[in-house]
């Protein structure tokens, strides 16, 4: 079991869903300028121990239905993907948000679960994200996401480039420099874990840090490794069996050292997709189990032993964001005075 909590974020406790409702509240009117109004005592905290909403194969808004299927498929569903109406059914599946890179950050989403591929047969090196179908330029993505950047520097992005297809290492120099061209001086250089916080991001004006699951990583200063970014992965299409799951690594957590994040999705089995082939993925999965998914995060505690970066599907579809956001205030709460009756 966890042990009570301290000024470190120790355990997680059941909320009333009055305290939490005004916290939520509050927090949602500010979604985009979130981590710029976090009181100041939150301020110090290292990134690693705030409550922070992410989302989920984050760039597939947008798929190509006029591409060939992705480097990321099996044969036998490249083939399959050569007739139009099964890359209409991958689409279903494929996509796993609505909002785009900029509604996302507006709506208060801080971290991206990126997934990159080049197109094999393009003369050009050009990168692209991928999930099953491929979505849009990277270059285009990271310029959208700086672009909010800009009009919001005490806001602060995690950009995990987890899966990587069809890439050799010319492909990632590219890939690199695209990223350098994109952020600049906004990227932050890899540190302890512990020394990342608000404050000091915004004393040295960095706003982004870059996550980069490739042994290139080692050659820049500004690509944190992968390891510092573990991902536990349920990999269930029961919403019981992934609640369990969520608790069972939260409970193995790295105390000190790494960020973490609780992927609060479920993922179709080939069964699933079979039995349910034109309803896709929101309306299979996604819908039904949100609510149970939500209560779960209601009940989280943020700091040392508790959560961190929480993901979700279609992060519109509850106020998914503004509930995370508001975990934070369970710290105040920790660093106020008690006083003896």
């Amino acid at each position: 079991m966890r042990s009570p909590a301290g000024r470190e974020g120790g355990g997680r406790r059941r909320r009333q869903p009055r305290h939490w409702a005004a916290a939520a509240g509050a927090m949602a009117e500010s979604k985009a300028d979130w981590m710029g109004s976090l009181p100041a005592a939150l301020r110090s905290y290292p990134l690693s121990q705030l409550a922070i909403p992410g989302s989920h194969d984050s760039f597939s808004y947008w798929v190509d239905e006029k591409s060939p299927a992705g480097p990321d498929q099996a044969t036998a569903i490249k083939r399959l993907a050569r007739i139009s109406l099964v890359k209409k059914i991958m689409k279903k599946w494929s996509v796993t948000q609505n909002l785009t890179f900029k509604e996302q950050l507006e709506s208060g989403i801080r971290y991206f679960d990126l997934r990159v591929s080049s197109k094999p047969g393009e003369v050009e090196r050009e990168i692209y994200f991928i999930h099953g179908l491929f979505g849009i330029r990277v270059w285009d993505g990271l310029k959208e996401i700086n672009t909010f950047l800009e009009q919001h520097p005490k806001e602060v992005v995690f950009l995990d480039f987890n899966h990587f297809y069809a890439m050799d290492d010319s492909h990632h120099f590219f890939l690199i420099s695209r990223i350098r061209s994109a952020f600049g001086s906004k990227l932050c250089s890899v540190k302890c874990v512990e020394y990342v916080t608000l404050q000091y991001m915004w004393e040295k004006k960095h706003q982004v840090l870059i996550f980069y699951h490739y042994p290139l990583y080692r050659e820049y200063p500004f690509l944190w490794p992968g390891s510092k970014m573990p991902a536990p992965w349920a990999n269930t299409t029961n919403v019981h069996n992934l609640l369990q799951f969520l608790e069972t690594t939260l409970e193995e957590r790295s105390r000190y050292g790494t960020f973490h994040v609780s992927q609060a999705i479920l993922t179709p089995q080939v069964k699933t997709i079979a039995q349910h082939l034109v309803r896709g993925l929101k309306n299979t999965l996604v819908h039904r189990n949100l609510p149970m998914i939500l209560n779960w995060v209601k009940a989280q505690k943020p700091g040392v032993r508790g959560v961190n970066i929480i993901t979700s599907d279609f992060v519109e579809l509850v106020d998914f964001a503004a509930t995370v956001i508001a975990l934070n205030d369970l710290l105040l709460e920790e660093d106020a005075p008690t006083t003896k009756s």
